[in-house]
């Protein structure tokens, strides 16, 4: 309805057990243009702000769970370890936030200790395009293209004892990298894609 939409790589898409799908994160729109784009049921973690009025009854139906996003949200943890305990579907964005400007930001380590203490696989996704939308209202006025890019599964690496700061920094680079890979250079922001990357994925 709004976009010249086409999502690739849905084969790599495991069909069932726990699973954490990361992804860049330029729109309000992402996650409604993501949730569609994964063949399988999706939950999601979303800015407590939002969860107001009639909204709050469709946020959660829709499988999304306030997140206080000034703090460690020990509750949200909880929950997203809990979905992914019974083998459901997580999708993060990892930047905590949106970049408009299209590259990625720093993100935050939140993904890598939830992907440590579920043992899920991770699924990179690149969305390119949505950075166009800004508001809900671009959906009566449409335009652009929009692509998402699914890329393999990959799982952490196991961590003998607690993972030490630099470590879970190294991983939530890992992590970010990989999402990386799915996008063309221009929206890669502070992650460019290290030859060791580019051969694994």
């Amino acid at each position: 309805m709004f976009a010249d939409w086409e999502v690739r790589g849905k084969e790599n898409v495991p069909p069932f057990g726990s699973l954490i799908v990361v992804a860049n994160h330029m729109s309000n729109m992402d996650p409604a243009v993501l949730s569609p784009s994964i063949p399988r049921r999706t939950w999601f973690l979303a800015k407590k702000e939002i969860f107001k009025g009639p909204a709050a009854i469709f946020l959660r139906y829709w499988g999304a769970y306030p997140l206080n996003r000034g703090r460690t949200d020990l509750g949200a943890f909880r929950w997203a370890l809990s979905k992914l305990d019974s083998g459901q579907c997580i999708v993060l964005f990892p930047e905590g936030t949106r970049s408009p400007k299209g590259g990625m930001r720093q993100a935050q380590s939140g993904v890598t200790k939830l992907a440590l203490s579920s043992g899920a696989s991770i699924l990179p996704v690149g969305i390119t395009g949505s950075e166009h939308f800004g508001t809900w209202l671009r959906i009566f006025n449409p335009t652009g293209k929009l692509t998402v890019q699914i890329g393999r599964p990959f799982s952490l690496p196991e961590i003998e004892g607690t993972p030490t700061q630099a470590i879970i920094d190294s991983m939530t680079t890992m992590i970010m990298e990989r999402i990386a890979l799915q996008l063309p250079e221009t929206h890669r922001g502070v992650y460019p894609i290290s030859p060791r990357v580019r051969q694994d994925g």
